[in-house]
């Protein structure tokens, strides 16, 4: 089960009361959202993070996200969900490049007992050559959750190894020294993604 209309929710809240990491700088005049699409006014959106990557490497947030980056939570155990969404970001991923753009995607797992920087690394290398996967200790995930207002949680059917995680299905695109430009629901297609990805890019130079 996900939850868009509840992060929806949340986000309105957040916004209202919650504090500033960095503030967006280039101006989203020009590059407009539409449906299940968020655009403008999510400064509040993003934060420090420190996790594993998928060489095993500590990490933070400055570490990796030092090109735009489509970012998503999710898990790899996921039986549909989370492979379309990551899927999704690496198409755009690839139709940018071919545009000249230098840009990533990355996923940072919900699920770090079962997604360790191992199994990370398979799930990436399957996806995307720029790919990056981040795990880390309980901790470490929910304070990187916590930061990009994210939800999610273990669903208890009793089974101990083959669960399913309740989650938020955002993407979100990152932009080193200027935050949280855009959000992304399930529906845009990778060439939507592309394109509204491209004009935040250009607009923040």
């Amino acid at each position: 089960m996900v939850r868009n209309v509840a992060i929806i929710a949340v986000l309105a809240i957040v916004s209202m009361l919650g504090g500033i990491w960095y503030s967006t700088k280039m101006s989203v005049a020009e590059c407009v959202g539409g449906n299940d699409i968020i655009v403008g006014g999510l400064d509040t959106i993003g934060g420090p993070f420190n996790l594993v990557d998928h060489n095993g490497t500590a990490v933070t947030d400055l570490d990796v996200i030092t090109k735009p980056t489509l970012l998503y939570f999710g898990y790899t155990f996921c039986p549909d969900i989370c492979p379309a969404d990551t899927a999704r970001n690496a198409m755009a991923t690839e139709i940018l490049q071919d545009l000249g753009y230098d840009v990533q995607p990355a996923m940072i797992t919900i699920d770090p007992a079962r997604d360790t920087p191992e199994v990370m690394s398979d799930f990436v290398f399957n996806l995307h050559d720029d790919m990056i996967g981040l795990s880390g200790t309980e901790e470490q995930v929910k304070q990187a959750s916590l930061a990009y207002k994210t939800y999610y949680a273990k669903e208890q059917n009793g089974d101990p190894e083959y669960y399913l995680m309740d989650h938020s299905v955002f993407s979100y695109l990152v932009i080193p020294g200027q935050g949280t430009a855009a959000m992304f629901g399930r529906s845009p297609t990778p060439e939507t993604v592309a394109d509204v990805s491209r004009c935040f890019i250009d607009a923040a130079g």
